[in-house]
């Protein structure tokens, strides 16, 4: 069971039994006095296995969920009583309201019409067109406002070389 006393290999067998304790909700201190392995191993025992059991993250504030998780906890509740889903949510340490609303947000995700991605396609390209064509029709408007600024620039010149021709 055990190779070495700093680097201690423990049977799949041995880990099992010791995580199906503490999803019994046996305290993780208590268990680490009992057996000798420190709280921190235990801890990291207990997250890898919610990591590969793909379960939604415990003790997070349900700000932070990705919506994969809350669609999972979603899924997980469907059929739960209200009894059930309150056991559930105070084990997962979200709200009963959150659940609700993120299964009303699943429910109008699925209602929404979407409109056809070939017609998506179609007004895009008319719309960059349209941006293309109202570019090129400003770079002409520039041009002709800086032609006329440099015709207004070289008359006020050729007025102060010449004089004005309204004072003869």
């Amino acid at each position: 069971m055990a190779k070495d006393r700093n680097n201690k290999q423990y049977s799949k067998e041995f880990k099992e039994s010791i995580l199906k304790r503490i999803a019994d909700n046996e305290s993780v201190p208590k268990l680490s006095e009992e057996l000798g392995i420190s709280k921190s191993t235990l801890y990291q025992w207990a997250r890898n296995e919610k990591k590969t059991q793909g379960d939604v993250p415990d003790n997070k504030p349900s700000t932070k969920w990705s919506s994969e998780d809350k669609f999972h906890v979603v899924l997980e509740t469907a059929s739960l009583s209200e009894v059930e889903l309150a056991a559930y949510c105070r084990r997962k340490g979200i709200y009963v309201d959150d659940v609700k609303s993120w299964k009303q947000q699943c429910l109008k995700a699925n209602t929404t019409v979407s409109k056809n991605p070939q017609k998506i396609d179609e007004e895009l390209k008319a719309e960059k067109k349209k941006a293309k064509d109202l570019e090129k029709d400003l770079k002409r408007k520039e041009k002709a406002l800086a032609e006329a600024a440099a015709l207004l620039v070289l008359r006020k010149k050729a007025q102060a070389i010449w004089g004005d021709p309204e004072e003869e």
